[in-house]
């Protein structure tokens, strides 16, 4: 068969509401497999078990589950077809686990665990964030191997059930089992676009690094009649400190935290549009680092964000001085970033401004890192092919990115494999993931469902795939 035939199954598979892709995605998303408290932890290895297990296996893979070390946190389920050992290996990725449902917080109260459709919208919790994407994937792999009978390469993919809650223990996994997970080369599906018109493929991440700044000055709250003038209030410290970190349009102000920009990654996001659709936020376009581009901003650049702050009871404010002031900070980073000294160039940023009594209390490990930044060669022949099929497709209408916004496996899988990294988003920004209505958008991911059945039928075709 073709590769149009391919794509026909591919995409009669996806139009199908009653039997195909939306069949599928409402039993995956049917399953609350919440990775951020421990209620969730036995829908985590459900979900790989009675999910998507056996649509591996009813397609020629061999699936072997790998427990967590820990306890608090998701197995990873490893789905491998080896046609050859000769051929090139494609290790594809996607993670079960979502972020709490939010019940009760929907829209028309929606049930997050259920698909509703309106209009091109399809919601539910995961629909975007990763239960649809790395169906799309599997909707593309099984048709190739029906159209053709083989893939022409060798395919891994494997499902983490814990990176909304960190990729605990994910590194760990593949750390000792790194023959299991080898390959030539990582290419998986998350995120978001940056334009809601026009695919792109980014080549890695930025980092998180979250931390608390505390101002702890006393035991209890003084009436503020008795007291008010004499007490050091926390809140106001706190927001006097949080101001030097940046000024008032968000522009970073702590050595350290000003990243090189590497000419080549300027260029690569000069023209880069973004577009997030019609019921995005407008995007305010003195904020940030002045001179560059949104998407220089966001792929290029640090961000600093006050993700929650409290001082005192907000809810029952009473006439006293708090004795203690809370904010919950991050900083999204980008390569060039030191990530061990995230933390202590701040300390010495605060303390140079006479601020030596906020406390920064780091939220992950001894640094505050959750995951760390990444960006892969364009030139690697993978990369670099992928690039070139994705371009030859749309016709010129592909974007290749050096980083998202977000952050990600993406480090670990480079560091600790060594291979080139490769995404290709098939959600958009305003999808409201890890929000309340978090959805897709039809027409979007049925492209998105084309593009990796045409990207797999030409990687394994002997002439237009690379060569070997």
């Amino acid at each position: 068969m073709t590769k149009d035939k391919a794509l026909e199954r591919a995409l009669s598979y996806y139009d199908n509401r009653d039997g195909g892709y939306f069949r599928d995605l409402a039993r995956l998303v049917k399953i609350p497999s919440e990775s951020q408290h421990d209620v969730g932890l036995p829908h985590l290895a459900d979900y790989l078990e009675n999910g998507v297990r056996p649509m591996f296996e009813s397609i020629g893979y061999a699936c072997k589950v790998y427990d967590s070390p820990f306890d608090d946190a998701g197995p990873v389920l490893l789905a491998e077809r080896i046609e050859d050992p000769s051929l090139p290996t494609l290790l594809g990725y996607g993670h079960g686990d979502v972020v709490l449902g939010m019940e009760g917080q929907w829209d028309n109260d929606l049930d997050p665990w259920s698909l509703t459709f309106e209009v091109d919208r399809v919601y539910g919790r995961g629909t975007a964030d990763n239960k649809g994407q790395h169906l799309a994937h599997l909707a593309a792999l099984r048709s190739v191997i029906e159209a053709r009978g083989a893939l022409g390469f060798n395919s891994k993919f494997c499902i983490e059930m814990g990176e909304e809650n960190g990729s605990k223990g994910f590194r760990e996994i593949i750390a000792a089992n790194r023959d299991d997970f080898s390959c030539d080369a990582f290419f998986a599906s998350d995120g978001p676009r940056s334009h809601v018109s026009k695919p792109n493929l980014t080549l890695g991440n930025r980092g998180g690094c979250h931390f608390d700044l505390v101002c702890d000055f006393r035991e209890g709250a003084h009436h503020s009649g008795n007291w008010g003038g004499v007490l050091a209030n926390p809140g106001i410290v706190l927001a006097h400190a949080l101001a030097t970190i940046t000024d008032a349009k968000g522009r970073i102000l702590v050595d350290g935290w000003r990243p090189p920009l590497p000419e080549w990654v300027r260029e690569a996001l000069k023209t880069v549009e973004r577009d997030a659709g019609a019921n995005a936020p407008r995007m305010d376009d003195d904020w940030g680092e002045p001179g560059l581009t949104p998407a220089q901003k966001i792929c290029g650049w640090n961000s600093f964000e006050v993700l929650a702050m409290v001082t005192g009871n907000p809810d029952r404010p009473v006439n006293a001085i708090p004795p203690k002031a809370v904010a919950r900070c991050q900083l999204r980073f980008v390569v060039g970033t030191e990530p061990d000294r995230i933390v202590s160039h701040l300390r010495a940023h605060l303390d140079s401004h006479g601020f030596t009594n906020v406390e920064i209390v780091p939220q992950s490990g001894s640094d505050g890192v959750k995951f760390s930044a990444s960006r892969a060669d364009p030139d690697h022949p993978i990369v670099k092919w992928i690039g070139e099929a994705m371009n030859r497709i749309t016709e010129g209408n592909c974007a290749m990115l050096p980083n998202s916004g977000g952050s990600n496996v993406t480090a670990i899988i480079g560091e600790e494999l060594s291979v080139p990294y490769i995404w290709l988003p098939l959600s958009y920004t305003a999808c409201s993931q890890h929000a309340p209505n978090e959805h897709i958008l039809v027409p979007l991911m049925r492209e998105g469902v084309g593009l990796l059945t045409q990207i797999y039928w030409d990687f394994g075709d002997a002439e237009a795939g690379l060569k070997r």
